[in-house]
């Protein structure tokens, strides 16, 4: 009943509420969360905002639980505009929205990913982060035309908005020939658009501010006279009349030719429009263009009035690049203590705004550089998790074809012997005992094995196919060009992976022999790789074949979750790593000399987490030391059980 269009929107409010009510009862997540969802939509179009932010945050928590993909999407999405639009908050908007981004772009959902990128970059601007909203706008043009191209959709709206954004941003950036081609699409694109004369209107005055920003008076004046022909449509906005009232009576006054009477008679017809309107905005306009007007032809006192209306306005409002403006023509109009406080404000507002700039940049950047950082965390933990599974799975199979192994063959000597079963069922007890040998060597030759014939078998086939491939490019047209190397590229990140799986299956701890050689080629690789210099000492009086196989591995999952803990959150430019024998205890020493870091704050990071259950698990003990900006020294103690 919510859902039915053709009812009152108090109605279906009180049918949602309901609703949500009746789903919680259920006790089911993925019911109320849908009840939920459709609630916080009909607080949206009944005009209770602050109500429709609290639910989305709610609905967030519950999606983020239970793993919605689509709700965490849209609830991002949500955020995003409510914080944009009622919060006035930017950079929590940006945040939501860069966050709704990702998911959009990994569910394929094209139309949305172009309406949160369409917000960024809108947002961007508004930031004065020019050259991110043109890049992030130039995506959006992109996805229309992929859209275009492979649904036959025509997202006129979309693509005008975007269009209508690149002119502004590129007039920002003083590229006017760029502008004037994206306004002048823009304005062709309204043709398509039934009912949109406001759009069409609206391209026609951008394309008369940017000439008028280039220079071509006489172009602009044309153009402004265009649309005050349409003189019907504009008086349904009055306040956008007022504005080209405005904008077209100083463009004259620009010209320098003029008829004095006239234009003032203008300036202030467009003052009264906006009076009448109390339309704050186009009052601003109209008070700073007479400012200017008077100050040109010496009315000074008229022009100081104007200018300090235009100076109040633009500080309430506020509009800052107006309200600087005012600031530097009062500076000009006044004299002695009261100019100078006027230019002084002006140069202390103008160094305030670019050092927020500057910030809202890098926060942007910051933003986008934390939430790939977290998206790259959660794939990584995917894939361990995959890893995991697939290998809990072969051992569980393994033991479960182990079992029937050993079960038949307890049958069959059960059948064989049953005139001694006591004597029988001592022996398979006994062959179960020595089995377990005989089973891990088999394992450690089976790793070996399937090593070898990954890397002479299936690498040297998919090498060879790769090559074969690449030599039969050349005799096709453009597009199987391009498929085959698509092609060639897997090949080759198959290549890579079974390289790797290759390594890890090779690498053996069994022997204790060259422990150290293989812990010197783990520092060197990681070391080289992540640009640190290295030290790495040890003794020889650890007889490393007497420890147990677990030890030596969780020391040298230790020192390499050491190192990749260093490579990402240090900045360090050199590692020490050292080992030595003390009363019968092996001490491990990690010393690096990077930021450091709060200890008592970061004893939740995954990285120390993982160190301290190794330790754990090989009896020992674990001391971080941390001085901020100076660098981090790890001592690890573990028994030398020799």
């Amino acid at each position: 009943m919510s859902k039915d269009k053709t009812l009152p929107i108090d109605e279906r409010l009180s049918f949602a509420i309901e609703a949500s009510k009746l789903s919680i009862k259920t006790d089911n997540d993925s019911t109320i969360l849908n009840s939920n969802r459709n609630l916080s939509y009909l607080y949206l179009i009944s005009g209770d905002y602050e109500t429709f932010g609290s639910a989305s945050h709610d609905n967030l928590e519950l999606a983020l639980k239970l793993n919605d993909s689509n709700a965490i999407a849209a609830s991002q999405s949500n955020l995003g505009w409510y914080y944009y639009a009622v919060g006035g908050d930017n950079i929590k908007s940006y945040e939501y929205h860069l966050n709704a981004l990702k998911y959009h772009t990994a569910l394929g959902n094209l139309k949305e990913k172009i309406s949160t990128l369409t917000t960024i970059a809108t947002i961007q601007d508004d930031e004065k982060d020019y050259l991110g909203s043109e890049q992030n706008a130039i995506e959006v043009l992109k996805l229309i035309q992929t859209i275009n191209e492979n649904q036959g959709i025509s997202l006129y709206e979309d693509q005008y908005i975007i269009l209508n954004l690149l002119g502004i941003v590129s007039l920002k950036l003083e590229n006017y020939e760029k502008s004037l081609e994206y306004h002048e699409h823009a304005l062709a694109l309204t043709e398509e658009l039934k009912n949109r004369d406001d759009l069409r209107l609206q391209s026609n005055n951008n394309l008369a501010i940017t000439y008028r920003s280039k220079g071509d008076l006489n172009k602009t004046l044309e153009i402004y006279d265009t649309i005050l022909e349409e003189s019907e449509i504009l008086e349904e906005d009055p306040s956008f009349y007022a504005l080209i009232i405005v904008n077209k009576t100083f463009t004259k006054f620009m010209t320098g030719d003029y008829d004095y009477d006239e234009l003032e008679s203008e300036f202030k017809r467009a003052l009264k429009i906006s009076n009448s309107l109390q339309d704050q905005y186009s009052i601003l306009a109209s008070s700073i263009d007479l400012a200017k007007f008077y100050k040109a032809n010496d009315q000074i006192e008229l022009s100081r009035k104007y200018a300090e209306d235009s100076y109040n306005i633009s500080k309430e409002i506020p509009i800052n690049d107006l309200y600087l403006e005012s600031m530097i023509i009062l500076s000009q109009l006044t004299k002695g203590e009261e100019s100078r406080t006027y230019l002084e404000s002006h140069i202390k507002l103008s160094d305030s705004l670019l050092k927020v700039e500057r910030k809202v940049r890098n926060k942007f950047a910051r933003i986008e550089f934390e939430t790939d950082k977290v998206e790259e965390e959660n794939e990584k933990m995917s894939q361990q998790r995959m890893w995991l599974l697939i290998t809990s799975a072969g051992l569980l199979l393994t033991l479960f074809l182990l079992y029937i192994i050993i079960t038949q063959r307890a049958k069959n000597k059960e059948l064989k012997f049953e005139k001694d079963q006591q004597k029988a069922n001592e022996e398979i007890y006994n062959l179960m005992l020595s089995q377990q040998d005989k089973v891990d060597e088999a394992r450690a030759n089976e790793k070996i094995r399937i090593s070898k014939e990954l890397h002479d078998g299936i690498l040297g086939r998919l090498f060879g196919t790769r090559l074969s491939l690449d030599s039969f490019n050349f005799s096709e047209g453009k597009e199987a060009i391009n498929k085959r190397a698509n092609y060639i590229s897997e090949l080759k990140i198959i290549e890579d992976d079974i390289r790797k799986v290759s390594h890890d299956l090779n690498t053996d701890f069994v022997s204790g022999s060259g422990f150290m050689d293989i812990v010197s080629e783990l520092i060197e690789k990681q070391t080289n790789a992540y640009q640190l210099e290295s030290t790495f000492n040890f003794t020889d009086d650890i007889n490393w074949e007497t420890l147990p196989n677990k030890t030596k591995i969780n020391i040298y999952r230790i020192i390499q979750e050491s190192l990749q803990n260093i490579y990402k959150h240090a900045n360090a430019k050199a590692v020490k790593i050292s080992f030595e024998l003390k009363n019968n205890v092996i001490c491990l020493s990690i010393i690096d000399d990077g930021d450091g870091f709060d200890i008592n704050k970061s004893k939740k990071g995954i990285g120390i987490k993982n160190i301290n259950s190794r330790v754990e698990e090989v009896e020992g003990k674990v001391q971080f030391h941390s001085i901020l900006n100076k660098g981090t020294e790890v001592n690890i103690t573990i028994p030398y059980k020799n």
